[in-house]
């Protein structure tokens, strides 16, 4: 996995290296020792209150595994400041712009918690290619020419081979499809390693996976996808989100949350009409 400096890098060079090389880059050291504290704590407290959550591809462990040692903490918009600022940092914005073009949006931004003997995953694909097994419900042709997904995982916790850092098979983004026993997953794969406040980017459609955590330690990480502006967001982040932070959010969250993409729209003004009519009445 590359590695590229956060204060001189070539946007095209990393762009590059998702869509046509490995698949996936790091930028060591992109946030701060106060700003992975912060969102850590923040994580921690959240599920450690809330019921556990059974997150995806998480393959044959049995259920009572998956729910004990592994949290998901959605939306975390709505858990702090923090996470607004990780989702808008200047350097993921410079290189999405490139990979998924200006207008790009926020899909889901989410923390994953893997405690100690935290079981891995199931080799996959990330959303809208996530359920590609089910080919027929997809446009024929479809092909890696152009990316719809971008990940970004902020490490908040070691991500060692022993606490099972995200293993990802390099250049398989190239043939998107579901990898299979045939293309040995394991004994091809490589790790995402890095340590807290290193940011992985990579493009979804590399085959990739959670491995089974066996630290000592917690290991957490925020993970943020990104999607073109006409991809519909796999995690439905405006519901939840108060009026104050919709009047106070930045021209750059406003675009990562959907807002300045106009569609759908209703066109036939008589529709329009009568449906704020009913909403009138309604109220």
């Amino acid at each position: 996995m590359r590695a590229f400096d956060k204060n001189h890098y070539n946007v095209e060079e990393v762009a590059l290296e998702m869509s046509d090389g490995d698949g996936a880059v790091i930028f060591p050291g992109l946030f701060s020792n106060e700003v992975v504290k912060e969102a850590r704590e923040l994580i921690l407290h959240h599920s450690s209150r809330e019921s556990p959550k059974v997150t995806h591809f998480q393959g044959k462990a049995e259920e009572e595994n998956r729910l004990r040692y592994q949290r998901r903490v959605w939306n975390l918009l709505t858990k702090g400041d923090v996470f607004a600022t990780m989702a808008e940092n200047p350097v993921i914005v410079d290189v999405l712009k490139k990979f998924l073009g200006t207008e790009f949006i926020m899909g889901s931004i989410a923390a994953n918690r893997i405690l100690p003997d935290g079981p891995g995953q199931e080799p996959h694909i990330d959303y809208p290619y996530w359920d590609f097994h089910k080919r027929e419900s997809f446009p024929r042709n479809l092909n890696s020419s152009f990316p719809l997904n971008a990940q970004v995982t902020i490490i908040l916790d070691p991500f060692t081979e022993e606490s099972g850092a995200t293993a990802y098979v390099p250049g398989s983004q190239r043939d998107i499809r579901y990898p299979t026993e045939a293309d040995r997953f394991y004994a091809r794969c490589e790790r995402m390693l890095g340590g807290p406040g290193d940011a992985v980017f990579f493009f979804g459609a590399c085959w990739h996976c959670a491995m089974p955590n066996k630290s000592t330690h917690d290991r957490i990480g925020v993970l943020i996808e990104y999607l073109p502006k006409f991809v519909k967001p796999v995690e439905d982040m405006l519901t939840t989100l108060d009026e104050e932070f919709k009047q106070h959010m930045s021209p750059m969250m406003r675009q990562l949350l959907g807002f300045d993409y106009p569609y759908p729209q209703l066109f036939d003004e008589s529709e329009a009409r009568n449906a704020a009519g009913r909403i009138m009445k309604a109220g």
